[in-house]
């Protein structure tokens, strides 16, 4: 059997007793607890030192994937999701049907130009 290794196996050289004055200060943390619509409590923890602007209203519950809120008595419903919309939904919400047609028109008169210019090359 070798010898040369480590007093006691999976040990550190310089490793000393787990505890707070080895580990650094740990600071002041509030639990915050956060409910979903089907009662489900999620508690998070913030410093003590972090102003309550910055902590969040609402977080998505680990258990159940649904908003959760501060709120036991009134959590947050469910957003309903908007169904997947094309590319071709997204422009006609922005263009009227003569803005549609009008650019249509463009788009097809330079095509006409380039492919007139390519056949007399």
């Amino acid at each position: 059997m070798a010898s040369g290794g480590s007093a006691i196996r999976g040990s550190r050289v310089g490793s000393g007793p787990m505890g707070e004055q080895d580990r650094g200060y740990q600071t002041e943390r509030i639990a915050v607890s956060y409910w979903d619509a089907l009662g489900n409590q999620t508690v998070r923890y913030f410093a003590a030192s972090l102003p309550d602007a910055e902590i969040p209203e609402l977080i998505d519950s680990p258990q159940s994937g649904l908003p959760a809120g501060r709120d036991k008595e009134a959590p947050p419903s469910l957003v309903k999701l908007e169904p997947y919309k094309t590319h071709l939904a997204y422009v006609k919400e922005r263009r009227t049907e003569e803005e549609a047609a009008e650019l249509l028109n463009e788009a097809l008169e330079q095509l006409r130009a380039r492919r007139g210019r390519v056949a007399s090359n």
